[in-house]
């Protein structure tokens, strides 16, 4: 009888604690952006409207990226997050090692509602935005036309600012010798290419300061240390707007990359999950977004729910977005390590 009991009470604390477990998992909804204006917007356009119209309960919080910490959180086995917006080259590299969910796309309006390089097996396009070439409206007498004329010192006399590295430098040098945007990858991929790219740098050594956070080009700009810059795009749009600058932007030849959402491998919230990319892929909130933010979005019809004021100053307005090049994130994921040795040897110089 004594056993019996015994054997009754260690089977009521396995079914309690298996109780608490499930309990535990039927946590809410975690969604995981950048934090700052960019996530204010979000949580105005996106995050309370989804909460309202669904009545899933969600919380969000904020990363600064690393594939390491998505590593931890998922092979840890004590995942908290859900849905993560996630830069290029982690989408890329976590996808690589089953880090993510593979999307049903079919949940979220078929993977035809999306601009083509927004869909990705493991991840759909958040925002897209871009390097440009950036110059103060009130300093320069005649506006640059593109790269060429940043690599120009007697046409456009004065210092400019690049990213301290070889991406982007690399492939806007190629650009302001020549090469079209849809070739830069092509060219970059041979010996002779990436010879060509600094060989073009060496035509403006001295005149480079290089900037390392996406802070410093506006200020370079304001500061008239820098007569151009390459520039996010979304830095000189919040000067222009916030500080009252008369910054100026070249598209042609801009570099673009998107940042996209995923689903944490293993996630007990996946039906609210998708739930979230289908409210946040639809044109009509996307549209919304980039009212707030001078972001692109992902969704092919979001863009022609804008204002034409609103539009133009978007990377993916269709005459800005016409010769841009994505920043191939397979090239860099390869030959970082190798350019940046060289690039950095050839800065020392």
């Amino acid at each position: 009888m004594l056993n019996r009991k015994i054997a009754l009470g260690f089977a009521a604390a396995l079914s309690a604690s298996a109780a608490l477990a499930t309990v535990a998992q039927a946590r809410d909804l975690t969604v995981v952006s950048w934090g700052g204006a960019y996530q204010d917007a979000q949580k105005k356009v996106y995050f309370e409207p989804f909460k309202k119209v669904t009545g899933v309960a969600m919380n969000d919080e904020a990363w600064d990226g690393g594939v390491g910490v998505l590593r931890a959180k998922v092979q840890g086995g004590a995942a908290t997050w859900d849905v993560v917006q996630v830069e290029s080259d982690e989408l890329a590299v976590g996808c690589e090692e089953g880090l993510f969910e593979k999307l049903d796309y079919s949940k979220i309006g078929g993977e035809a509602a999306y601009i083509p390089p927004a869909v990705n097996p493991c991840g759909v396009g958040a925002i897209l935005y871009d390097f440009v070439l950036g110059y103060d409206k009130d300093k320069l007498k005649e506006a640059p036309q593109g790269w060429a004329d940043f690599f120009d010192t007697k046409k456009i006399p004065g210092k400019r600012a690049l990213r301290q590295g070889p991406k982007t430098t690399l492939e806007i040098a190629l650009m302001a010798d020549g090469v079209a945007p849809m070739d830069v990858y092509k060219v970059l991929a041979t010996d002779e290419g990436v010879d060509r790219a600094f060989k073009k740098l060496d035509t403006i050594k001295g005149d480079i300061v290089w900037w390392k956070a996406g802070a410093q080009p506006p200020q370079l700009l304001a500061s008239g240390e820098v007569a151009m810059t390459s520039v996010y795009n979304g830095r000189i749009d919040t000067a222009n707007k916030n500080e009252k600058k008369n910054f100026g932007m070249v598209w042609d030849g801009a570099l673009f990359t998107l940042d996209s959402w995923v689903i944490l491998k293993g996630s007990p919230n996946k039906d609210a999950a998708y739930k979230f990319l289908d409210f946040v892929g639809k044109a009509e909130n996307q549209s919304k977004l980039s009212e707030n933010i001078a972001y692109g979005t992902s969704n092919k019809d979001a863009a022609g729910r804008l204002a034409p004021a609103v539009l133009k100053d978007l990377p993916t307005a269709p005459d800005n977005i016409k010769n841009a090049v994505e920043i191939n994130v397979g090239f860099w994921l390869e030959n970082i390590d190798r350019l940046t040795e060289r690039f950095n040897k050839w800065a020392a110089k």
